[in-house]
């Protein structure tokens, strides 16, 4: 009977622990460990993963100008419409593409477990690469958005409705909605690996939240960005100086600067 008992403390105990939150550390060690893969990985690999997110990336807009169509005129509108702005992340992170605003958190965690110039070069390889490979990515779809049948002249102006939102705002407040959307994005990044089964659902409520509060993302930002360029309604310089640039740096800010400091604080002693 003792030993019984004994089995099936221990069994209870195991269950327990199946079901409990990793703890912080094993979460930490998770990312990290991401990155590291990720950083190793050639640079073609990380090329054709980074374009193929940027081209994934449209969907969002795409998804967002349907429901904007097809919604009445009313308070609530834009609430709605939002649901369709998380399409894209869902396609890109539940596919493992390659997209920048996830590198700011995975691949600065092995950089400050270690910091040496070789860490310091591949990350900054690794954010050369996809960031680049996002931008061109988001271009193509934006050109093909503009200039070819394969949408309705009425969703593409909903697309163009849709996007000109995206570039009013002040230089600062476009850097600091960068902020938040990078911050959001980190915080998703922390949460999967803990989200077992229910990774759709964090990415839902991430991404959706991003959306509905306007904050400025750098690749989902860039085909609203590129599609007005496209059709004449943006120059290439208001583009880089009022939207781009600091956008860019709003989340690298928000992703690395506090989300993955404030992480790797948390378990700096216990490393």
């Amino acid at each position: 009977m003792a030993r019984a008992s004994k089995e099936e403390r221990h069994h209870k105990a195991d269950r327990v622990e199946e079901r409990s939150t990793p703890p912080t550390p094993v979460i930490y060690e998770i990312v990290r460990r991401y990155g590291e893969e990720e950083m190793a990985r050639p640079a073609v690999s990380l090329w054709w993963s980074g374009l193929a997110a940027g081209l994934s990336m449209s969907f969002s807009l795409l998804a967002q100008a349907i429901l904007w169509m097809r919604l009445p005129e009313a308070e609530w509108r834009p609430l709605l419409a939002a649901l369709g702005y998380p399409v894209g992340f869902i396609m890109v992170v539940l596919a493992r593409q390659q997209l920048f605003t996830e590198n700011t958190i995975t691949v600065v965690l092995p950089v400050m477990r270690h910091l040496s110039g070789q860490n310091l070069l591949r990350a900054g390889r690794m954010w050369a690469i996809v960031l680049g490979a996002n931008l061109v990515g988001t271009l193509v779809a934006a050109l093909l958005c503009a200039y070819t049948p394969i949408i309705t002249e009425e969703l593409r102006e909903a697309m163009l409705e849709i996007s000109r939102e995206s570039v009013h705002k002040e230089l600062v407040a476009m850097a600091l909605s960068g902020v938040t959307a990078g911050f959001l994005m980190a915080a998703m990044v922390w949460l999967i690996p803990s989200a077992e089964g229910s990774q759709f659902f964090v990415i839902l409520a991430m991404t959706y939240l991003i959306g509905i509060a306007g904050a400025a993302h750098i690749v989902a930002g860039s085909v609203e960005t590129f599609l007005l360029v496209a059709r004449n309604e943006l120059g290439i310089g208001a583009m880089l100086g009022q939207f781009t640039l600091p956008v860019l740096l709003g989340n690298i800010v928000g992703g690395t600067v506090l989300f993955a400091l404030l992480s790797y604080a948390q378990v700096m002693k216990e490393l």
